[in-house]
């Protein structure tokens, strides 16, 4: 079907004579008419009903011209669109791990958005997930996590894929737990202390060039013998607040968190273990306007928390 001969049928309907479709369209009646005649025998229908007065259309030349409006409008929106340019839309995307900081900060980030065609992704995964969004899915930022222990071993698979990193923060892991876990009322916490207790745990450590098995009997030692394992943190919320015999190793969370679940925050004095949280970046990448002013709420975010 030819979209040109569609334009001229819509135009001969427009006016009901071809005369009248020849003067608009500039194109001589013998043309025109040689046109839709074309188009109906393609088409396998009778569009107009020629007569005295002029070109009348059939019932299915009437639902041909509706299909018809529709389409061209379509080409028309097309046509426009490249020809004048897609509207500039902001984009941004990172992968963080799943702290509660950054994810108060991304909230007050979404805030500041103006009104303007935008796309923002933002995914909550582990180090390793986060390094394979950037490498592989365009991802533009990201933040990883890792035991200071581990530091080598991190800069070096950064620097061998080109990318960027920047220390936000270092910080000992906390416990948090429902207010009605008799574990909340204690001055202080050991990790004998914490033996019996479900643990809450995510379940996906990982370190470049070492083994899982070895990762996880670090991360995840065996004197706890209950765990759940999740892989967001909506759920750990609801866990923690409803069942007083779980707990948690986290980064240090928002006092108006704690309060929405009725958790408390408590320290374990053998803890001594330093965690880092890096921004990480291709070489090369500029920085955007919407990538510096999450930055920025990240800066905001973590100095209320952790000053």
């Amino acid at each position: 079907m030819n979209i040109l001969h569609m334009k001229y049928a819509l135009e001969v309907a427009r006016m009901g004579s071809l005369g009248k479709a020849s003067e608009n369209l500039l194109i001589a009646v013998p043309n025109i008419s040689r046109s839709i005649k074309e188009l109906e025998s393609d088409l396998g229908i009778t569009i107009f009903e020629r007569t005295r007065k002029g070109m009348n259309l059939t019932p299915e030349g009437e639902e041909f011209i509706n299909f018809a409006k529709g389409i061209l409008s379509q080409i028309e929106q097309v046509e426009k669109f490249y020809k004048e340019g897609a509207p500039d839309k902001q984009k941004f995307s990172i992968s963080v791990p799943r702290a509660c900081y950054i994810s108060d900060a991304f909230s007050e980030f979404s805030k500041s958005l103006e009104n303007e065609p935008l796309e923002i992704f933002y995914k909550e995964t582990n180090s390793q997930r986060t390094i394979h969004n950037m490498v592989n899915h365009d991802y533009k930022l990201g933040i990883i996590r890792y035991a200071e222990n581990y530091d080598k071993y991190f800069k070096a698979m950064l620097d061998e894929k080109d990318i960027c990193y920047e220390l936000l923060t270092e910080f000992s892991y906390s416990l948090i737990m429902s207010r009605e876990n008799p574990l909340a009322k204690k001055s202080e916490i050991t990790f004998e202390d914490l033996k019996g207790y479900i643990e809450i745990a995510h379940a996906d450590p990982y370190v470049p060039s070492m083994p899982l098995s070895k990762v996880v009997k670090e991360e995840l030692p065996e004197n706890i013998e209950r765990r759940i394992f999740i892989f967001e943190r909506a759920s750990q919320f609801d866990l923690l607040e409803k069942n007083p015999e779980t707990f948690m190793w986290v980064s240090p969370v928002p006092q108006s968190l704690l309060d929405k679940y009725g958790l408390v925050q408590k320290k374990c004095v053998q803890n001594k273990k330093i965690y880092k949280d890096v921004l990480i970046y291709k070489k090369g990448y500029k920085l955007t306007v919407l990538d510096r002013r999450f930055i920025e709420e990240v800066s905001k975010a973590k100095k209320i928390i952790y000053d």
